[in-house]
């Protein structure tokens, strides 16, 4: 199993340049995704696409994952990891559900990439 930050959600659901890796890993077995990262992806593509098209894209995702709920161990965690520094609160959920699962994150997003070394889980880079 893999983690799923929101760049990677959006980068499958814009067909980039990812795509196709994720895609492959998806039909292999379905992600993790926490539910924070989702919220975040579904009010990215609400700007993009607005509301209907954002649900459905939404609705999709949850259908073929794994979603990770947070319970206060997992928030404690989050908060931990935000408090080191140079992430978002939202990008601290997905490297806190990653740790917990023991799965790598699978990200393109630099503010995580840049600090690999220094998180509890493994980090993929997708770009």
């Amino acid at each position: 199993m893999v983690v799923l930050d929101s760049w990677a959600v959006l980068a499958y659901l814009k067909d980039e340049p990812a795509a196709a890796r994720i895609e492959t890993e998806w039909l292999s077995q379905p992600p993790a995704i926490s539910s924070i990262n989702l919220g975040e992806t579904l009010y990215m593509r609400i700007r993009e696409r607005g509301e209907n098209a954002a649900a459905a894209d939404i609705a999709t995702i949850h259908r073929n994952s794994t979603i990770v709920d947070p319970d206060w161990a997992l928030v404690s965690a989050a908060a931990q990891i935000k408090a080191g520094g140079g992430l978002s609160y939202a990008d601290a959920f997905c490297v806190a559900t990653a740790a917990r699962l023991k799965a790598p994150l699978w990200t393109g997003d630099p503010e995580i990439i840049d600090r690999a070394t220094e998180l509890p889980c493994d980090v993929v880079d997708l770009r």
